[in-house]
């Protein structure tokens, strides 16, 4: 299902340690429009749980992740802020 999602800005952090990958995440949230939506590709085991913990405590919207062997994906839509 989530590789059908669309997306309108795509951020590789494979093989960045942490916490480059949240950081870039943020980043790159920052300069979207709200209701964008940022696919996130990253290596760091830590980004399967630190992504989707800051989203939580934000205004945007996990659309949906995916792990795939040491690959993580996270479909995020930037809420308004």
């Amino acid at each position: 299902m989530s590789n059908s999602i669309p997306f309108d800005r795509f951020l590789d952090a494979e093989g960045q340690p942490c916490p480059l990958p949240l950081l870039k995440t943020r980043l790159q949230l920052k300069s979207m429009a709200p209701g964008e939506v940022l696919l996130v590709k990253a290596s760091d085991a830590g980004s399967w749980r630190d992504i989707p913990r800051f989203v939580e405590t934000s205004p945007h919207r996990l659309l949906a992740s995916q792990e795939d062997g040491k690959l993580y994906s996270f479909w995020i839509e930037k809420g308004s802020t």
